[in-house]
């Protein structure tokens, strides 16, 4: 076993050792948080520190460059996609609420006299 792997939002990457691992200039990471496009957290000193969850969306924004997109167009795609994957996570919530609920008591069972019709043939 290696050593134990950070939170992933716990920001514990410095700007520089962030930009080397996602292949992208530093002046670029602070251009995406200036368009907040992310957010990284920052020290009591005010340090930029980056989380492995900030690595995966810096990976993301380098795709979507990469198809053509520009910045605000890459801000909508992410807030979209951020929107999505809090309904899903809502309706799991809701079904799994479904499932999981008590069942609803039954109503007392009608006898078949009281809802018995009487045709003009019967009598």
């Amino acid at each position: 076993m290696g050593p134990p792997r950070p939170d992933g939002d716990r920001g514990v990457y410095g700007i520089s050792v962030a930009a080397e691992l996602v292949g992208i200039a530093v002046q670029n990471l602070r251009l995406y948080e200036a368009r907040g496009l992310l957010e990284p957290e920052r020290t009591e000193g005010g340090t930029r520190r980056y989380s492995a969850n900030d690595l995966d969306r810096l990976h993301r924004i380098s795709d979507l460059l990469e198809a053509g997109l520009n910045l605000a167009g890459i801000g909508m795609v992410l807030d979209l996609e951020t929107q999505n994957t809090q309904l899903r996570e809502e309706k799991e919530d809701q079904q799994w609420l479904k499932t999981a609920s008590i069942p609803a008591t039954t109503s007392p069972k009608r006898t078949s006299s009281n809802n018995k019709l009487h045709s003009p043939r019967s009598r």
